[in-house]
């Protein structure tokens, strides 16, 4: 197991010493000796290479503001990942001081088997943080590899299914009072070219939504946002609970309901060091088709895991992560957490949780907002790992 780790260690973290050899060449490029400055006292030198080091770091995030960063990763199920990805934070009026940042997040990626994914994802902070807006659209086509529905599963059990979707996801939420909001959310999504092989569990198994179809979500949600910053907090904490109904609108046979419950609290124990911790559970109740079934992993929770190769009703999940800094715009992190699947919440049973743990570099792009680029590298039971490029921290 100690072999493995660090074999898949080393072959995720080679894209990120790419990137910081690339980054210290670029930075020594712009430290260049200037000899009208000469009579520089030796003491000194330390002060003049940070500042120098500083203003390349500042010219790197107003490239950022403007430019998108080239994603390259490598999965066992998706293959070679290529994309860009694109994140800016701003205030929506500049007269409000009091208002959190805003953000808009976009991210295009191809991989050599087949995937294509294309998303953007806002959150709209305004009127004095009285009001918050939520949302992505989504785009998404890929071979979906799945060991089964269930918990009890194995991963030479597993299969692709190749999925087209495309999603609307938006959450409005007015603020009640200090730190609690209320709104409405919705959830508009169509899954169409199931593509699997007759011999597929979905067609032996006749699984609801074997043939795709279109959900269309109506229901309320409660946030309570305590955190000094909602994209990289040290303090504070962040509730959220969500309800959405899916009737059969369009004759589809789906008739469920889904429940999101997530708890996250920030301890800051000393300068610049932050333990983050973070629980949550999904159900889906009713008709549910498969692909909106309770789906473990992905890149923010139970990183390592490929997201939905477990799936069922009920899920729960919690990590815990250690934040650092190292120097000036790079800092670390270390996590551990623990999840899983189940038809019921009367099923589940401490045997049966899947682990997740590893390890992830930080550069901060954009000071003001205190935002970061992240590049995590996770791993799971059985030799399952995950390699993911964004921005912002996990959660």
């Amino acid at each position: 197991m100690i072999k493995l780790f660090f074999s898949n260690l080393r072959k995720q973290f080679l894209i990120i010493i790419i990137i910081l050899i690339a980054f210290t060449f670029n930075v020594l490029a712009n430290v260049s000796t200037d000899n009208s400055n000469d009579t520089i006292q030796i003491e000194n030198v330390d002060t003049v290479q940070l500042s120098k080091f500083d203003e390349f770091n500042k010219k790197a995030e107003n490239f950022f503001k403007v430019f998108p960063v080239p994603l390259i990763s490598y999965s066992e199920e998706a293959g070679n990942v290529f994309g860009l990805a694109k994140f800016n934070a701003f205030k929506l009026n500049k007269t409000d001081t009091i208002s959190s940042y805003s953000k808009i997040s976009e991210v295009f990626t191809i991989s050599t088997e087949g995937h294509i994914n294309i998303s953007v994802s806002t959150a709209f902070n305004f009127s004095q943080d009285k009001y918050m807006l939520l949302g992505y659209i989504n785009y998404k086509k890929t071979p979906e590899y799945i060991f089964g529905i269930g918990n009890d599963v194995a991963r030479d059990d597993i299969e692709s299914i190749t999925t087209e979707r495309i999603s609307f996801v938006n959450y409005f939420l007015r603020q009640l009072h200090s730190s609690l909001y209320l709104g409405v959310g919705v959830d508009l999504t169509n899954t169409f070219e199931v593509e699997k092989d007759s011999t597929s569990f979905l067609i032996t198994d006749d699984v609801t939504g074997k043939d795709g179809g279109t959900t269309i979500g109506l229901g309320i949600s409660m946030a309570w946002d305590s955190r000094d910053n909602r994209y990289n907090a040290s303090n504070g904490s962040f509730v959220f609970l969500s309800y959405l109904y899916y009737p059969n609108w369009y004759g589809t046979g789906f008739d469920f309901q889904t429940w999101q419950f997530n708890v996250r609290k920030y301890f800051n124990p000393w300068h610049k060091h932050v333990i983050a911790v973070q629980m949550a559970t999904n159900y889906a109740g009713g008709d549910v088709p498969y692909y909106e079934l309770s789906k473990l992993g992905g890149e923010d929770r139970m990183r390592g895991y490929y997201k939905g190769a477990l799936r069922d009703r009920v899920l729960v999940d919690a990590q815990v992560e250690y934040r650092m800094p190292v120097w000036n715009i790079f800092g670390l992190v270390g996590w551990v957490g623990t999840g899983r699947v189940a038809e019921k919440y009367q099923d589940l049973s401490l045997s049966g949780f899947w682990p997740s743990y590893g390890l992830g570099l930080r550069i901060k792009v954009d000071s003001e907002s205190d935002i970061n680029l992240r590049i995590d590298t996770g791993f799971g039971k059985n030799g399952i790992s995950g390699f993911y490029i964004n921005f912002s921290e996990a959660f």
